[in-house]
């Protein structure tokens, strides 16, 4: 297709992008339009940089999609844009507007009159740590898999999405892998540093618990295969083989256990067992 013919979307961070990206993927997803022409620009933190951008943009008739902590920057975007005609979004602006209502206080972006909030390095490595997770999630992603802080595998239910996403949010990059009866797992998971590995384990009955709920949340029927005896015993059976064949990885018991717990006693292993002299962030 000629290139010119093509819509365009812009993609502006303050970050790396890659939230504002999925995020907006997925709902393209929903056009099924794969005559796009994609840029992104990322690490977008103050107003000559910004506006440096929206002068060389290759076509003022493209959307523009942005996710700017920065109060300011969101309103320099807007006026700009309105300016120059060109549609925008702004994912996070919206976001924080209500969160402010809700929590009936000011966010931390929040700027001082005529000062331009300065994001420290932490804030940035946490926005880092979750679009990695995000990435990396449920065995999705494997080419970076070395970049990993920490790697999870477990059989579907073992909490590792949520734990993921909560160790993400203290900055660590966290890579799950699935575990399927019969299927081997990736080789990439073999190459990178072991040490960074940790299983998890459940109980039979509290995994049958756990799954008839999933089950009934979606209007299935509670009983069905996911969720049977044998079903489940055979998933459990196999990831004992699987961690018995892999000695090197630790493997914790996340049976009834609060989230908080579970994610420090998996940052507290794996900083031990990578020698740091600290437990990560907890």
């Amino acid at each position: 297709m000629d290139q010119s013919l093509k819509k365009t979307i812009y993609v502006l961070s303050d970050a790396t992008g890659e939230t504002a990206t999925l995020l907006l993927k997925a709902a393209l997803v929903q056009f099924k339009q794969d005559d796009i022409n994609f840029f992104r620009y990322k690490n977008v933190r103050n107003k000559d940089q910004l506006l440096s951008i929206l002068d060389h943009l290759p076509d003022s008739s493209g959307l523009l999609v942005h996710t700017m902590v920065s109060k300011s920057l969101r309103k320099t975007i807007t006026e700009e844009s309105r300016l120059r005609g060109l549609l925008t979004v702004d994912l996070l602006g919206p976001t924080l507007h209500a969160l402010e209502y809700y929590f009936e206080k000011k966010s931390d972006s929040e700027e001082e009159p005529g000062q331009l909030r300065t994001v420290d390095e932490s804030y940035f490595k946490k926005i880092e740590a979750i679009e990695y997770t995000v990435k990396y999630d449920d065995g999705k992603c494997l080419d970076r898999l070395d970049q990993a802080d920490i790697v999870l595998v477990g059989i579907s239910r073992t909490s590792k999405t949520p734990l993921s996403i909560y160790l993400s949010y203290k900055g660590l990059k966290v890579a799950n892998i699935p575990m399927v009866v019969d299927q081997p797992l990736p080789e990439e998971l073999f190459k990178i540093d072991q040490k960074k590995i940790v299983g998890l384990s459940i109980e039979l009955e509290a995994l049958r618990r756990i799954r008839k709920k999933r089950l009934e949340k979606f209007g299935q029927d509670p009983e069905g295969n996911y969720a049977s005896l044998k079903n489940v015993s055979a998933e459990i059976t196999f990831s004992e083989k699987v961690f018995s064949e892999n000695r090197r990885w630790p493997v914790i018991n996340v049976t009834d256990r609060a989230l908080e717990e579970t994610a420090s006693e998996i940052a507290r292993v794996v900083s031990s067992r990578l020698g740091l002299k600290k437990n990560f962030f907890f």
